[in-house]
């Protein structure tokens, strides 16, 4: 399986690497339309692309760019400081996640492993060896889903403006009565998949995509995005987060979940 082509794209919007360009990672800069200066790493501004979006999309214009610039049998994207492990999490880090809310500090998500300790845990980050194993047995990989406090409608009236999801049912209700199912049903839950961020074969990847963007554009047609100022600016990214969800539910993808290794430490250079 060593000559299956597959490649992770790393999404940036700084400079600075925790793994190397090796050919299975690939680093690329999100955003680079408005560079002031242009990165050393592949930038989502050449070929066909949507940079110049990037204050409302956030990590989809360099997803975008991956889907429309490159092929590959496997494809994915993780964050630049939000890594998939097979490893599982040190008993410590578990300890301090149980921990920490208890004595007041503040709530460690399931799911995401916290560290500072960049040498140790880059070891940890999942390799070409350990995916192709993977994708043996499933076809698709995911970050382990979030666990809300409220329902995944409830969170987002608390946290960002409740009519875009009246806008996104209204869209499905036109373009894709098939998934309205899916998409009350992850609205009524209480978990999503996060960060924007999977691995997929073909043809699932290509299928995936071009429903998700399409979801995307329109809802960008409908809306005046000038509404969104602030945190709320990266109102594309968080519908993507709850579409990316209401998929895998439709589809029901033969799909492994894995934790993230989340670098909280980071130097740019």
């Amino acid at each position: 399986m060593d000559n299956i082509d597959a490649n992770i794209y790393v999404i940036h919007y700084k400079r600075g690497t925790i793994v190397k360009n090796d050919g299975f990672y690939k680093p690329l800069m999100s955003g680079n339309f408005f560079a002031k200066e242009k990165e050393p790493y592949i930038g989502d501004d050449t070929h066909a692309n949507i940079s110049d979006k990037n204050r409302y999309f956030s990590e989809l214009t360099g997803i975008y760019w991956v889907w429309k610039n490159t092929h590959h049998h496997i494809t994915g994207v993780c964050h630049y400081r939000r890594f998939f492990t097979v490893h599982p999490e040190p008993f410590l880090y578990q300890l301090k996640r149980y921990l920490y809310p208890i004595v007041g500090i503040g709530k460690k998500r399931f799911g995401l492993i916290y560290t500072k300790d960049v040498e140790n845990f880059k070891s940890k980050i999942l390799t070409k060896k350990e995916l192709l194993e993977i994708f043996s047995r499933y076809d698709g990989v995911l970050p382990q889903a979030r666990s809300l406090n409220y329902t995944v409608e409830e969170h987002y009236r608390r946290y960002h403006d409740i009519h875009d999801l009246y806008l996104l049912r209204s869209i499905l209700m036109e373009k894709y009565p098939e998934y309205l199912e899916a998409f009350e049903a992850v609205l009524r839950g209480k978990s999503l998949y996060a960060n924007n961020i999977c691995i997929l074969k073909n043809p699932h990847y290509e299928s995936f995509m071009e429903w998700w963007f399409d979801m995307i554009f329109e809802f960008e047609r409908r809306t005046d995005m000038k509404k969104y100022v602030g945190y709320q600016k990266r109102i594309i990214g968080f519908i993507a987060e709850r579409l990316l969800t209401v998929w895998f539910k439709k589809n029901q993808i033969n799909c492994k979940e894995l934790q993230l290794i989340y670098f909280k430490s980071f130097k740019s250079e």
